[in-house]
């Protein structure tokens, strides 16, 4: 069962006893949990989802003739977690006139029935965001569940979620795996759009060319919940390859050197793009096993690898810590997948003139603080605790 109905069915499930926010903090816990490998699984005892006949969706017959593919940012931004105003930022790859005829096949790809379409692309020097366009004639994507993208549920702020299998990379660096969903809205029964959010392993400055290695796309279906495993039910291997050429736009992207060491822990800096908050973080390495495969790929190694594949290859990694963000009303920002080195918070809207960063060794004391917020009585366990002024 996917993480993004865990709110809905804890919402059935458990109404009134405890309140939307509680429910959705047990989900986003249960999501850090399990990225961490500390959860079990849990027997559930009812289902539900976010309805979905809200959206007013268009017949299929007339939505060819609505101008979609190079306007998705303008569709979704509202609504994913990485959300806000993205006019003037973008790069507008494909475009189509009033009958739905694109401007341009270089970003169009089609296989098994269905056609993806690369519209628009941004990055900020450290992720790339690119919209698409899937379109399926057999599909009936009005099914699809939705989840909270917001912190707060009086937001009414929700996504439907596509899952994508294949791999990515840039500029021919080392491939990297796509994350399990991405998300994105429903248009009509045959037409999805959403958005892809990519993390770059180093900075990236100026021009680059990000390609696409997509070999399978699905999504769950909310008349299927009573299954035992709904994740992909509607899923479809096949291959859709795309270059796509990107510029990173620094406009409004900010850095704020810190280098601030406390016991095995170093908080390098914060960046602050439109749309994320990104706190670097320098923690203890761990060796592990080198196994048979490890060694296989030292054998073969690419002379061009980055150090941090190099040290991966020589059977270390770094632990990611537990991190938390607020800003200097007290709101928490929105935390994303934490990775070794790396917590991402999406900023939604919100004003960044301080930020509060909290670091944790322990995940009980950063759920804690979750819970309870800035004034958390756990603040002060916290490894490392800074406040940061914008300018």
């Amino acid at each position: 069962m996917t993480d993004e109905k865990l709110d809905q069915i804890l919402k059935q499930a458990l109404a009134p006893e405890i309140s939307d926010r509680e429910i959705r903090v047990y989900g986003r816990r249960k999501s850090k949990m399990k990225k961490f490998g500390k959860i079990e699984k849990a027997a559930v005892v009812a289902v539900a989802v976010v309805g979905i006949g809200g959206l007013g969706y268009f017949n299929p017959a007339l939505s060819a003739k609505i101008p979609l593919i190079g306007r998705v940012f303008e569709k979704v931004e509202d609504t994913i977690i990485y959300s806000g105003d993205y006019t003037g930022k973008e790069t507008v790859l494909t475009n189509e006139n009033y009958v739905g005829n694109l401007d341009t096949l270089d970003y169009s790809v089609s296989d098994k029935g269905i056609i993806l379409t690369a519209s628009e692309v941004y990055c900020d020097g450290y992720s790339i965001f690119l919209t698409v366009n899937i379109e399926a004639e057999e599909a009936d994507f009005t099914h699809i569940p939705e989840h909270y993208t917001s912190m707060n549920v009086t937001d009414n702020q929700t996504a439907a979620g596509f899952y994508i299998g294949g791999t990515w990379s840039v500029d021919g660096n080392s491939l990297e795996q796509f994350e399990n969903t991405f998300e994105g809205k429903v248009i009509d029964s045959h037409t999805f759009v959403g958005i892809l959010k990519m993390d770059l392993a180093e900075k990236l400055v100026g021009k680059g060319e990000l390609n696409l290695n997509v070999n399978g796309l699905g999504y769950d279906d909310d008349r299927m919940l009573d299954s035992q495993e709904i994740s992909a039910s509607h899923w479809t291997d096949g291959n859709w390859n795309i270059v796509i050429p990107f510029e990173t736009n620094e406009t409004d992207v900010k850095t704020v050197e810190i280098d601030e060491k406390k016991g095995n822990i170093t908080l390098d800096n914060i960046v602050i793009s439109p749309y994320q908050v990104i706190v670097h973080v320098t923690t203890p390495g761990k060796q592990r096993e080198l196994t048979d495969d490890r060694r296989e790929k030292l054998l073969s190694k690419d002379p061009d690898m980055t150090d941090a594949e190099m040290l991966e290859l020589l059977g270390w990694s770094y632990e990611p810590c537990q991190t938390i963000c607020f800003n200097q009303d007290g709101e928490m920002l929105y935390s994303d997948m934490e990775m070794a080195g790396r917590a991402g918070f999406a900023v939604q809207g919100k004003e960044i003139k301080t930020l509060y960063i909290f670091i944790f060794e322990n995940l009980n004391d950063w759920v804690q603080m979750e819970n309870e917020g800035i004034n958390s009585s756990v603040a002060d366990k916290a490894v490392i605790a800074k406040e940061i002024h914008i300018e």
